[in-house]
């Protein structure tokens, strides 16, 4: 049996990276709108009501309108809409051990943001677990590639001698859009301070969370690393790296090392004063796209894995 898919917004960045993904699929079709229709609204809402899921690959507010258009239609949202929306469940499926359930039973589901995504699951365990106090301010600063900017940044950087462009922190006001669901999904009593960077490469990402052992009560590096490496054990996507064996290539971690997969590896380093959590995978992946496939999957109860293997990138 093959599932109706409807991508409202495939000429996106997300979007093409979906549609090329799910082109492999085995068990998704995809519904196309034809070109005259792509930007009527009608249409697109008679897709999205046919579809077994309509995805939503659009700016915040024409995401709302699409839904509002289509009540009846089953949605799973990539925009920053609906993250922490009533009647919306985020789908992470690794953030809790009941949040695949919840996934699979929902009509409307909110694709995780970028940075969000190694954010939470770097963190969150560590909170669930004790081994950190809600009331603890977090720091958290990442580096992505600047497909994470969309068509504009794209060719923004493409347009440019590599050498005049180098990491270029941003969101300076501290008030990046994914910070409301950082805090909501992270469950501490303070927004965590987020200070992204896009740097001079395609695609991938790293995410950091540093630690004084003070802000752990004593935990060191290889407590926190049990922590984690518990909670995702089973994961078929998460993984998990001893702390006392992932010292980088050159003592340098490349971003791109998760590029063309949904995969995500947390690594932990640290000493006896400090520990730091560095998630690292693809902005387009588990960072987009690639989350988007395995939703889909829960949603029409096919196999979490079907459809994710690798797929070409760029670095």
């Amino acid at each position: 049996m093959t599932h109706a898919v409807f991508i409202d917004g495939q000429a996106g960045t997300t979007g093409l990276q979906l549609a090329q993904r799910l082109a492999k699929h085995p068990r998704i079709g995809l519904l196309a709108v034809e070109e005259r229709f792509r930007k009527d609204p009608v249409r697109r809402q008679e897709l999205a009501q046919a579809a077994d899921v309509a995805v939503l690959c659009l700016p915040d507010e024409a995401a709302k309108e699409a839904v509002l258009a289509a009540p009846d239609a089953r949605f799973l949202d990539a925009s920053t809409a609906h993250r922490v929306a009533e009647g919306w469940v985020y789908g992470l499926p690794e953030l809790a051990p009941t949040q695949r359930e919840a996934i699979r039973d929902a009509a409307k589901v909110a694709n995780p943001g970028c940075y969000p995504t190694g954010f939470l699951l770097s963190v969150r365990p560590l909170i669930d677990k004790g081994l950190l106090g809600a009331e603890v301010p977090l720091r958290v600063y990442a580096i992505s590639g600047y497909s994470g900017g969309g068509k504009a940044m794209i060719e923004e950087y493409e347009a440019c001698d590599p050498p005049e462009w180098r990491v270029r922190p941003y969101a300076l006001d501290l008030q990046h859009k994914h910070v409301p669901e950082m805090e909501h999904y992270v469950r501490t009593a303070v927004a965590p301070l987020f200070a992204p960077s896009v740097g001079p490469y395609h695609s991938g990402m790293l995410v950091q969370v540093g630690f004084f052992a003070s802000e752990l009560g004593g935990a060191r590096a290889p407590d926190v690393w049990r922590v984690l490496d518990e909670r995702y054990r089973d994961e078929p996507f998460v993984h998990t790296n001893r702390w006392e064996k992932n010292a980088a290539p050159g003592g340098y971690l490349s971003p791109t090392g998760r590029n063309g997969t949904n995969h995500l590896d947390i690594f932990v380093f640290g000493h006896r004063d400090h520990t730091l959590i560095v998630s690292r995978y693809d902005n387009l992946g588990k960072g987009a796209a690639g989350a988007a496939v395995q939703n889909l999957n829960l949603m029409l109860g096919l196999p979490e894995t079907m459809g994710l293997e690798e797929v070409p990138c760029r670095q």
